[in-house]
């Protein structure tokens, strides 16, 4: 933020209207970026490792309304600025890492969804990645004289190897027919391909003549298989972001659980061991989802060995090498950057137009903190949904006191709904019956084997 530099009424609006409705904006997050700067200097070189060839895994831990979700847009937004191609998503009860009833193509149809470059950063640069191949190709061709489709083949010959490889080179080789010959069902039914979007073997041998199809089975490996695609394309590397893993805590059964966590387990080695070339994936997550015993990923034994904390870490010393990256709070001086941050976005950069002072600032952290006391600034979404609506008030009443309405703001601190689990899906277990019945039988696990008794 720099004074006199104004802003954009496009950008004070998706940042201002973004924050007042408790979500993160999809641009413009740098003009109220505040602290965690060792977090993001990590994250940075996990890209720049990417984009060297090699892979990288966060896992992203922090309180509910802390800000994951920021901090992951941050990632995403540094990534398309080196030139890598990101993917992001929030798993739902429909979205998950692993199932057998289509989440896990679910969840990679809105990754290449999302998909984004620096030159589409809201996502929908599936058919761009193709189209920048296929010119890079017949670039080549042209010079060396042969046909593209033959530099097609033989830049995506290495594919062959890995799993599913034969069919997506033979898809992108369809791409290029559609787009040489003017065919563009054909292309569109490439770009469903790549996308996930055929639910069956049949139907994608009619359209492309290939024998596979992204499922459940396979999502993980085309993941990776797409991450050499893009590099091939002349990109840095591939970056998937994951929210809300806390729904894979929440699920009721024991065993879609367990799966999950296995398909984790998968990409965390393949990580680690840098077999997974070109791709990194961040993951957000919750405390509970991480350190719970009994549902979170401790609960899986070759997890919690692998993610358990440094012991040489703690009492402020750090090691931001580590797997998994814990949000620190912002502090009362972070708050006060942020609000001071958001004053000046919403006066569009006009020192002028601020619509209060920077002592009327301290006057509402420090109501707030009477109010909820430190969660006001620990889990901060509340206390900035309420000083933007008093913000908007003062702008549309300018003769009103400040201190008056400062006296009526009222927030309450941020309820985790994590606790809560899903609901069971057909062929689940049930979830327990009441509240009452969790501590004996908590969502009939296949695990548990406890009996009723009598004291």
């Amino acid at each position: 933020m720099t004074a006199g530099t104004k802003i954009k009424a496009k950008d004070r609006d998706a940042v201002i209207q973004s924050l007042r409705a408790g979500v993160v904006p999809r641009s413009g997050q740098h003009l109220i970026q505040v602290g965690r700067v060792q977090e993001l200097e990590a994250l940075i070189k996990d890209v720049d490792r990417i984009g060297d060839g090699g892979s990288a895994i966060r896992f992203v831990i922090g309180e509910y309304g802390s800000g994951k979700t920021f901090f992951l847009s941050l990632v995403r937004a540094i990534a398309l600025q080196k030139k890598l191609v990101t993917a992001h998503a929030d798993l739902t009860p429909d979205r998950r890492l692993h199932a057998s009833k289509g989440q896990a193509r679910s969840l990679y149809a809105e990754l290449m969804r999302n998909l984004s470059t620096r030159a589409k950063p809201d996502g929908g640069a599936l058919s761009s990645v193709v189209e920048k191949f296929v010119s890079s190709a017949m670039t080549e061709a042209r010079s060396r004289d042969v046909t593209p489709e033959a530099i097609i083949r033989e830049r995506l010959e290495h594919l062959s190897e890995m799993v599913g490889g034969y069919d997506f080179a033979e898809v992108i080789a369809a791409y290029w027919r559609g787009h040489d010959n003017g065919d563009d069902v054909l292309k569109a039914n490439a770009v469903r391909w790549l996308r996930g979007e055929f639910s069956t073997k049949t139907d994608a041998k009619k359209a492309l003549g290939v024998r596979m199809i992204v499922d459940d089975a396979n999502f993980y490996d085309q993941l990776k298989l797409f991450a050499r695609f893009v590099k091939l394309a002349g990109y840095g590397g591939f970056v998937v972001c994951l929210d809300e893993l806390v729904n894979l805590y929440k699920l009721a059964n024991t065993q879609a659980r367990k799966s999950n966590y296995e398909q984790i387990l998968r990409i965390l080695n393949d990580s680690l061991q840098g077999t997974a070339d070109n791709l990194g994936f961040v993951l957000g997550g919750t405390p509970e989802f991480l350190m719970d015993t009994r549902k979170g990923l401790y609960s899986y034994e070759a997890l919690q060995s692998r993610l358990a904390e440094n012991t040489f870490a703690g009492n402020g010393i750090v090691d931001f090498t580590h797997p998994v990256i814990r949000l620190a709070s912002l502090s009362q001086e972070d708050l006060y950057v942020l609000l001071s941050k958001i004053r000046h976005v919403f006066a569009t950069g006009d020192a002028v137009a601020y619509l209060l002072s920077d002592a009327e600032i301290q006057g509402f952290m420090q109501h707030c903190f009477q109010k909820v006391g430190e969660a006001y600034f620990r889990t901060p979404r509340n206390t900035i949904t309420a000083f933007i609506n008093l913000l908007a008030v003062l702008e549309q009443n300018p003769g009103v006191s400040v201190e008056g309405l400062i006296g009526k703001v009222t927030i309450e601190p941020e309820q985790n709904p994590d606790l809560l689990p899903l609901e069971a899906e057909d062929g689940d277990e049930p979830a327990a019956a009441s509240s009452a019945t969790v501590p004996a039988v908590e969502e009939a696990d296949a695990d548990d084997h406890l009996a009723s008794f009598k004291l």
